[in-house]
């Protein structure tokens, strides 16, 4: 049997790994070499420069600006999104009132709450950026008008024009198309969850709460790290909400401005190619930092049940 073990393995391997190496490690090979040049993306001539492009990267404030945006994003997007994702999945699948013979009960009409809460997940995100672009429209939006409804027509935020709530305003629109996913995906690991031990810390006098964090957490704990590293990633990778929303895009006055959106305009309106690659690296750099705490923050023993 160990006889040819080697070449019967590498010839599974062979093809997958070539497709691997030629479709996604050598584009970031290029990446990185066309970052120590001087590569305007147009055309073909180019020099290499060194680490200039890394020098000026140093010394760029719209960088550092971007830098932290998408740090701030990191660091609030994962915790609001997952944490809702959290409440409202424990909610419809354990938080309701108890039945008879079952001691622990989801909220009626839990199924119809699913739908409604993935709802966001299924439209494309340009269509939400443009939805919200309307609502946040500080003369005829959906917000604005609510608060003149109600009398409160001396706060009328700018909301998108302001510097001080533009980020805050993508984010709410990032969470909002979001969360829904997360509940789906939780509420399928709680359904896994054998309902014994609910049932058991109850008897025992545990509260909904006590049996969140002794129990459904837990037992959910790995769901819920491949889930923060996920949505960490979509926090970097915030173009689409960036371009479509903002004013400028990126501001007022680079407020709003994230890695993604000023690799975009190096690249495609200021013709700095090489400059751009230069902060795709930087953005590699920022994610795999993120997925690597992340992983080391949350590694645990796993729980089998």
């Amino acid at each position: 049997m160990q006889h040819g073990k080697y070449r019967f393995i590498a010839g599974f391997l062979v093809l997958p790994l070539a497709i691997y190496g030629i479709f996604v490690i050598s584009p970031f090979v290029q990446a990185i070499y066309y970052s120590f040049t001087d590569w305007t993306g147009l055309s073909p001539d180019f020099r290499v420069t060194g680490t200039d492009n890394y020098r000026r990267l140093w010394n760029d404030d719209v960088f550092w600006t971007s830098v932290g945006h998408n740090v701030l994003l990191l660091l609030v997007l994962p915790l609001v999104t997952i944490g809702l994702g959290l409440f409202f999945a424990f909610m419809l699948n354990v938080g309701g009132r108890r039945r008879k013979n079952a001691a622990v009960a989801g909220v009626r009409g839990s199924g119809i709450y699913k739908v409604v809460y993935f709802f966001p997940q299924v439209l494309s995100i340009a269509i939400v950026a443009l939805l919200f672009q309307f609502a946040y429209n500080p003369n005829s939006g959906a917000l604005n008008s609510f608060l003149s409804a109600v009398g409160l027509d001396s706060v009328r935020p700018e909301w998108l024009g302001d510097p001080d709530l533009a980020l805050w305003c993508v984010m709410a629109v990032m969470v909002w198309s979001n969360v829904g996913f997360y509940v789906v995906l939780f509420s399928a690991g709680m359904s896994s969850i054998p309902r014994d031990f609910y049932e058991a810390a109850l008897l025992d006098g545990a509260n909904r709460l006590q049996t969140f964090f002794r129990i459904t957490l837990p037992l959910l704990w790995d769901t819920v790290q491949t889930g923060w590293v996920y949505m960490g990633i979509m926090a970097l990778d915030s173009f689409a909400v960036v371009q479509i929303m903002t004013i400028g895009p990126g501001g007022p006055d680079y407020s709003t401005e994230v890695l993604s959106f000023y690799l975009y305009t190096k690249a495609f309106r200021d013709g700095q190619a090489g400059y751009a690659t230069t902060l795709g690296v930087a953005l590699l750099i920022v994610t795999l930092l993120f997925a690597g705490i992340v992983m080391k923050l949350g590694r645990r023993e796993r729980l089998e049940y």
